[in-house]
């Protein structure tokens, strides 16, 4: 009992109260993170707030444990969160339900891929908290089945990818609808003009709460990336599955027919994988999701739909199939390892003509990533007149009438042959000065 009560006492500080520290000591939550801790006192204060903060830090329970603390049982829809994809609805729903447990307070999600009829009947029970996706809120509150004429509360999470896959203008359309007095809660891991004038137009006076400290990436992922031609990275991938010792892991790929034909591929070899992209039904991503979280399935293959809607503990590595086409999908891809403070490993595999990508990455986190070499791994000679590149090889891949073109941010434009570029660092806080290595 006594530890009980030490672990209750840190939320307590935050002004936790009752059920809801009974729900965290029942959920094993004893320490907040750091944007739990900025986030919770003026949450409970009814202070709109904007929160910044990498992904893994636990910035839904900062903004939903204190958001339900304020709610009044039986009054519906006091809450409408905003969040970018299904899984993401989905996972968000799930831990508002599991920190209301010993309460009476209801939760519901609205989104695409279920169906509308189902959700419409749930809503009519009147639940204190809706979680949605732009769209589907939109589609409920024409139909009437929303109303959001008691709303206390508005939350946008994750507002920099609604942003990102054009939910802009269902958003205004969505914030102009409201007319009650209410607080408003941003959450975002980058923040960016057009989201400023979005907190500019839809808040008062909010407090900015940045606990990212200046860097991007998971502190605590362990990055390397793996020289690779194109035609051997199934072969290296199921290489690495093997040698890694991979525990639960995510596969990214960037086109969801790359996703199937990569799942399709290692279930032929005997190793057991998902998919989850957008052409799956709702009801199949749901279950891959639920196999995920219980174990059931230890790889998961997914684009890059699921990059920000998969919170699941203990993903010890994540692989980059596919280099991503944005540094940004990077960085949103491998935090979902490294979670919470755990350890976990982040394996890009890069082709020969990658290097300018690998390179773009490195400059926007700051940070050179180191090559990995897969012990027993040596390329293969292409096939059907495929070009491959040299694997691991020092030696960088030919273009422009047989030219040795240098990998790094200027090699995207063939020049004439010149003298070797100066030594750069890979920006103003980053200080090793040695040449990007070709690959």
């Amino acid at each position: 009992m006594r530890r009980n009560k030490h672990e209750a006492s840190a939320f307590a500080d935050l002004g936790i109260k009752g059920p809801f520290l009974e729900a965290l000591q029942r959920l094993g939550f004893d320490t907040p993170t750091d944007i739990q801790t900025a986030m919770i006192p003026p949450v409970l204060e009814g202070r709109d707030v904007v929160g910044q903060a990498r992904t893994g830090t636990g910035k839904t329970l900062a903004f939903a444990l204190p958001t339900l603390q304020r709610l009044t049982p039986g009054i519906p829809f006091q809450v409408l969160c905003l969040v970018p994809t299904r899984e993401l609805a989905v996972q968000v729903v799930d831990e508002v339900r599991r920190l209301a447990h010993f309460t009476k307070l209801k939760s519901e999600g609205v989104y695409g891929g279920s169906k509308i009829r189902a959700q419409s009947s749930r809503l009519r029970e009147g639940p204190e908290f809706v979680v949605g996706t732009p769209g589907r809120t939109m589609d409920f509150m024409g139909r009437g089945d929303l109303t959001l004429t008691k709303l206390t509360t508005v939350i946008l999470d994750e507002v920099d990818r609604m942003l990102d896959i054009g939910f802009r203008d269902d958003i205004r359309k969505i914030l102009r609808s409201i007319h009650t007095r209410h607080q408003t809660i941003f959450t975002s891991a980058t923040i960016d003009e057009p989201i400023r004038r979005l907190i500019q137009q839809f808040t008062s006076l909010p407090l900015e709460i940045n606990v990212s400290q200046d860097e991007l990436t998971v502190d605590k992922v362990d990055q390397c990336y793996v020289t690779v031609p194109r035609h051997d990275k199934l072969r290296l991938l199921k290489m690495l599955l093997e040698r890694e010792g991979v525990e639960r892991t995510i596969i990214f790929t960037n086109t969801k027919r790359e996703a199937s034909r990569v799942t399709a591929r290692l279930t032929k070899s005997g190793i057991s994988a998902a998919e989850i992209h957008s052409d799956l039904v709702q009801r199949k991503r749901e279950q891959v999701m639920e196999g995920f979280r219980s174990g059931s399935i230890r790889l998961l293959v997914a684009t890059d739909l699921a990059a920000r809607g998969i919170d699941v503990e203990g993903v010890s590595h994540v692989i980059n199939y596919d280099i991503p086409d944005y540094a940004e999908t990077y960085v949103h891809r491998i935090g979902r390892t490294a979670r919470m403070g755990r350890a976990g490993k982040a394996v890009t595999l890069v082709t020969p003509e990658e290097g300018k990508q690998l390179t773009e990455i490195e400059k926007f986190i700051n940070k050179m990533i180191p090559d990995h070499s897969v012990e027993g791994f040596v390329p293969s000679a292409p096939r059907d007149g495929m070009t491959g590149g040299r694997g691991a090889s020092s030696q960088a891949p030919e273009r422009g009438g047989g030219r040795s073109e240098p990998v790094g941010a200027n090699a995207a434009t063939p020049a004439a042959p010149e003298p070797a570029a100066p030594q750069q660092t890979l920006g103003a806080r980053f200080t090793p000065m040695r040449r990007r290595r070709r690959l």
